[in-house]
């Protein structure tokens, strides 16, 4: 086979009750020299049928006992997972819909008639209903990393230099596309799936087990063929989640023609169907996988990329076909060219090429930074971009009073979504774009996600167009603004400007702060119109009768005022209840104080974990922690010393609304207790933690958590600038470089003397 990368659409018939289509094969050569490299078989044809004799001649069940039951439903187990296992994994399906319709119908009946065989593995058992414990938080096996990012192949040569200069040479790598979807983590559990999980922050996802159940190509339980190689009896893959491009097209344009919101794009379809509190609905969603990693890739025998998506097919999950292991720099750019030319053919959508260091030995020595893999790069795409008609130049007030310009834009698609809107940033942007009403200007999505005006055609211009300024007024409250020497927004100063105080109540219910679901802008707005809300402490006031007579603004066909209603109502308050338990780091970001984004909020509970310790903190306290400088610093302390502000804390917390960080549990048990001077103990210096942490019984995560709370830095990786490296049982690579880098090395008898 030639070494070109190869892009053959096809679309074999399938069993029906598969629902997830199947996509593009883009079959790709791999060398020969590699040891995990297997000769390409091409798939089965769809005419060829090897129909199941239990469609032939179906038994009757007067003929069986209850025990040829039992093991007649075993059998069919088996029998339904083989076939599932050669259409998702294999491409090769040996019988025809009505022949698996078949096996599925029979398997029901004979579940049915024997409840005492009931098994939440059953092939039967993937669509669920409702289920309490769904979005619960899962704490991953090991941390689930973002990627670096290459966005030209310049940028892609300068990282393959980087590697080469550790090695001293050029190591094998593996090249696979990257899947646009919902990023996914499943554990199985000697052999059989126990949960599923959303990437969430990265160390901890929420529970979507039941709905993950539904998806048709996700195995529950690892086939025969995998389990031989597998050396724990717990295993974490991961993957992503994707819906093809017609399913999503075929999914807005029902949900336009009964007059509900369409998804904006392919990921945000997958993500919204995984997050289904009715895994029915779920089921109904055409979705499919591609699953890719390990997350710790010494549980199983494969000592590399490449081998482990051998493996991952072998055992049964649907592996994207188009990969290549790379003997040379010159192969990974020649993917990554192709790559981008098929992008539009393929029947999903893909944003770039993930290019992986082979070996694990290799990857390990390679190591992490804060966020990423070193030994890993994402060759992200282009932007597509188009051109479109400048309507106008609108200012929105944004919370903290902060006017940003927004351009209204003629409708048009861009890279799979329609973009109406861009921000323009402020005055200064648009100045520098020389951007103006009426013009053509030129769109793109920043990473493929947020869309952006890269500047106008000026050829195209009216003669008269004038230059935009920044109003000297507010829009919303016509109040004076003013921009500040060191800042290059125009800042609106009110305090009871409408526009902050509507900002600030809907960021208090968005999902990253206080999760408030169903209490939309809408809402808001109407609250608003009655004054009913004044601030995020009126929201724990509201009650079911009175959300449920809100008036929305319109009226049926017969004249009558439309209200917001029982169910509508009685949903939202439950979920204003529930939110009075979010952890405290969602408090201080749903707070808004200026400055202070998830990330910064996170930090500081790892210091601060209640309100009242937060309250006591000094400036040099707070510039103790990292990710903290003056400026976050001294607004922290001006928004917390501000007489309306702690009134409206002090309404918080009588309403039950949590000013403590439970959420680290015994990580942080006794932090309230630390004194300002315990609290900058450890700061400037850096930890890393390898190894087992047997002697203490901590997790790694929870012994960050207690250096964090004394000023301290946590890193993944081992530098010269390392203070110290704490090392548990079977500490691996980190501590030999530690040894090699002179880096001193501590024990936990130390570790617990200074967290003592």
């Amino acid at each position: 086979m030639s070494d070109d990368l190869m892009f053959n659409a096809h679309n074999q018939n399938k069993p029906a009750t598969h629902n997830a289509q199947k996509v593009a094969s883009v079959p790709v050569d791999e060398p020969a020299a590699h040891p995990s490299a297997q000769p390409h078989e091409p798939n089965t044809p769809s005419f060829q049928i090897n129909e199941p004799a239990s469609e032939k001649n179906e038994p009757s069940d007067q003929l069986l006992s209850p025990q040829q039951e039992v093991e007649e439903i075993i059998k069919l187990r088996k029998e339904i997972e083989h076939h599932s296992y050669l259409y998702y994994a294999q491409d090769a399906p040996e019988i025809s819909d009505a022949a698996f319709d078949s096996l599925m119908r029979r398997l029901r009946e004979l579940e049915h008639k024997h409840p005492e065989c009931y098994d939440p593995n059953s092939p039967t058992m993937r669509v669920g209903g409702y289920v309490d414990e769904q979005f619960m938080p899962v704490q991953h096996a090991e941390r689930m990393y973002s990627l670096d990012n290459a966005m030209d192949l310049n940028e892609l040569d300068a990282w393959i230099d980087r590697v080469e200069e550790f090695f001293g040479k050029f190591v094998p790598m593996t090249c696979e596309l990257k899947i646009d979807g919902s990023g996914i983590a499943l554990t199985y559990t000697k052999g059989q799936l126990e949960r599923a999980a959303t990437r969430g922050d990265g160390r901890v996802g929420e529970n979507i087990t039941a709905n993950v159940r539904s998806v048709r190509d996700v195995p529950l339980r690892i086939s025969n063929n995998g389990e031989q190689g597998i050396l724990a009896p717990s295993i974490e893959v991961r993957g992503e989640v994707y819906m093809p491009k017609t399913s999503f097209e075929q999914l807005n344009a029902a949900a336009h023609e009964i007059g509900h919101a369409t998804f904006a794009n392919p990921r945000n379809a997958a993500a919204g169907s995984l997050r289904q509190k009715d895994a029915r609905i779920t089921a109904q969603r055409d979705l499919s996988t591609f699953i890719y990693a390990i997350a710790n890739a010494g549980t199983i025998s494969a000592k590399g990329q490449f081998a482990m998506l051998q493996w991952l097919k072998a055992s049964g999950f649907h592996v994207n076909p188009d990969v290549r292991y790379c003997t040379q720099r010159s192969e990974i750019a020649d993917f990554c060219k192709r790559a981008l030319d098929m992008r539009g053919s393929l029947p999903y959508e893909i944003d770039g090429v993930v290019v992986k260091v082979d070996s694990f030995a290799e990857q390990e020595a390679m190591g992490f930074t804060a966020r990423a893999p070193r030994w890993a790069i994402a060759f992200k795409f282009p932007p597509e971009e188009q051109a479109t008609l400048l309507r106008a130049i609108t200012v929105q007030v944004g919370r903290t009073g902060v006017l940003t310009p927004v351009a209204e834009l003629e409708p048009v698609k861009v890279a799979g979504s329609v973009v109406s809107r861009a921000t323009l940033h402020n005055e200064d942007e648009v100045h520098r774009k020389d951007v103006r009403v009426g013009d053509t200007v030129i769109v793109r999505k920043a990473g493929d996600v947020i869309p952006e005006i890269l500047g106008a055609r000026t050829e195209l211009r009216c003669a008269d167009a004038p230059v935009w300024k920044m109003p000297k007024v507010c829009p919303s409250c016509g109040n004076e603004v003013i921009r500040e020497q060191d800042e290059v927004a125009y800042r609106c100063i009110a305090i009871d400007c409408p526009a902050q105080a509507r900002e600030r109540l809907t960021h208090w219910v968005s999902r990253a702060a206080m999760d408030i679901d169903g209490m939309g802008s809408e809402i808001i707005k109407r609250l608003l119109d009655i004054h009913r809300l004044k601030d995020v402490s009126d929201y724990y006031t509201l009650s079911t009768d009175e959300l449920a007579k809100l008036p929305m603004g319109r009226t049926d066909k017969d004249g009558r005022a439309i209200v917001l209603g029982e169910k509508n109502a009685g949903k939202i308050a439950q979920n204003i209840e529930e939110s009075k338990h979010r952890p405290f780091a969602r408090v201080l970001f749903g707070l808004g104080i200026r400055h202070v984004g998830k990330t910064v909020a996170e930090q500081l509970v790892c210091v601060y974990p209640t309100m009242d310790a937060l309250e006591g903190a000094s400036q040099e306290g707070l510039e103790a922690i990292e990710g903290v400088g003056s400026k976050i610093a001294e607004s922290i302390l001006v928004f917390l010393r501000a007489p309306e502000n702690q009134q409206v804390i002090a309404r918080l917390r009588a309403h039950g609304v949590s000013m403590g960080n439970e959420s680290l549990g015994g990580a942080l048990e006794g932090a309230n207790a630390l004194s300002e001077e315990e609290r900058t103990k450890l700061a400037g210096q850096t930890f890393v933690i390898t190894g087992t942490l047997t002697q203490s019984h901590m997790s790694r995560d929870e012994a960050a958590a207690k250096l964090k709370e004394r000023g301290a830095k946590v890193s993944s990786s081992v530098s010269s600038k390392t203070s110290y490296v704490l090392a548990g049982d079977a500490a691996g690579s980190k501590l030999q470089k530690a040894l090699e880098l002179g880096v001193p090395v501590i024990g936990e008898a130390e570790f617990l003397a200074l967290i003592q």
